[in-house]
């Protein structure tokens, strides 16, 4: 196949292979197997005469490492690819969603987005994720200190959640009775304008909390556990003392795969689940990370493979059914 990859702008800066992030792994498994691979950021993105156009550089196999030529940057036709994989990292701010836009331009039935940019641009990761209000803990979303001082005596310890913001940034913990709790949540709203996230803390968060991940309507058994740092009460360090393996449960099974695929109706066919004590925090769709390396070393595996046959899959099983439904026309 023919695959564009779209990256952060930071990742094609420091290109040469870190065996921290997944698109690294991804490409070079999808180069492994003699697909051509085209890599952009979404500043490269452009539209000329209503065609979609994205400017970047061929990616190849250099000494069993990815790379690319700096000096052959090239335009080509996003409709020329048969697979768009949209990974720039958060936060979407105004320029992650112009580049959605100009993928609106895009003929969908030549090429397949993962994950569509439309369902991207419409599910706030964690805002939306109260779809499936049941498999979270108790929550509300508001801009109202009265509302969350009331949440907080109800729950006595919660967490607030900017809601564009993206690895942990500003999420804070509060305990009833805090005598910050007034410029905390003044703070967090920017005095009572922008909404927020606020959920029930679960105690188990603790120990970390477990990150199950999705492509298509497939729940993998393989996972991870996010440690709290020594001096914070979230997963912020991307270390070995930080990320332990850790397996899904049979009931996370059923419950996350029921949920994958009302997600695969939202057009979202790659996600990460954050999971404490059972309960979803959050549902990470703009680039989630697939903590390769860790699981990996963790089951003796070679996990890229896995994630690749099953991208190839949803591709596959989206151009049956748009030949299917063509020929029923």
């Amino acid at each position: 196949m023919n695959i564009l990859f779209v990256i952060d702008r930071l990742e094609l800066k420091y290109f040469e292979f870190n065996d921290l992030v997944t698109n690294f792994w991804l490409i070079k498994e999808f180069l492994a197997r003699k697909n051509d691979v085209f890599i952009t950021t979404i500043d490269k993105l452009s539209l000329k005469a209503g065609v979609a156009y994205a400017l970047g550089y061929d990616a190849y196999i250099e000494s069993e490492e990815i790379a690319y030529d700096k000096s052959k940057e090239i335009s080509k036709k996003i409709n020329d690819f048969n697979l768009v994989m949209f990974r720039p990292d958060p936060p979407v701010d105004l320029d992650y969603i112009n580049a959605t836009y100009v993928l609106d331009f895009v003929d969908r039935t030549k090429t397949f987005i993962m994950n569509d940019t439309k369902s991207i641009r419409d599910f706030n990761e964690k805002l939306h994720a109260v779809r499936f209000n049941d498999l979270l803990p108790n929550n509300i979303v508001t801009s109202s200190k009265k509302e969350i001082m009331e949440f907080l005596r109800e729950n006595e310890e919660i967490i607030l959640k900017p809601l564009n913001n993206c690895f942990g940034a500003g999420v804070m913990y509060l305990k009833y009775g805090d005598k910050n709790t007034a410029v905390i949540i003044n703070s967090m709203t920017n005095n009572g304008k922008n909404l927020i996230m606020v959920q029930k803390y679960l105690p188990q968060a603790v120990f970390g909390d477990k990150r199950v991940l999705i492509i298509g309507d497939k729940v993998f058994d393989w996972c991870v556990r996010k440690l709290p740092s020594n001096d914070d009460f979230k997963f912020n360090e991307h270390n070995d003392d930080c990320v332990k393996k850790d397996v899904l449960l049979p009931d996370e099974k059923v419950k996350f795969t029921q949920l994958a695929k009302e997600l695969n109706k939202l057009g979202i066919f790659m996600a990460g689940l954050d999971v404490v004590d059972g309960k979803i925090l959050e549902i990470n769709v703009t680039s989630p990370c697939y903590f390769i390396r860790e699981i990996n070393n963790g089951f003796s595996i070679s996990f890229e493979k896995n994630i690749v046959d099953e991208i190839l899959n949803v591709v596959k099983n989206y151009a049956l059914e748009k030949t299917s439904t063509s020929m029923s026309l």
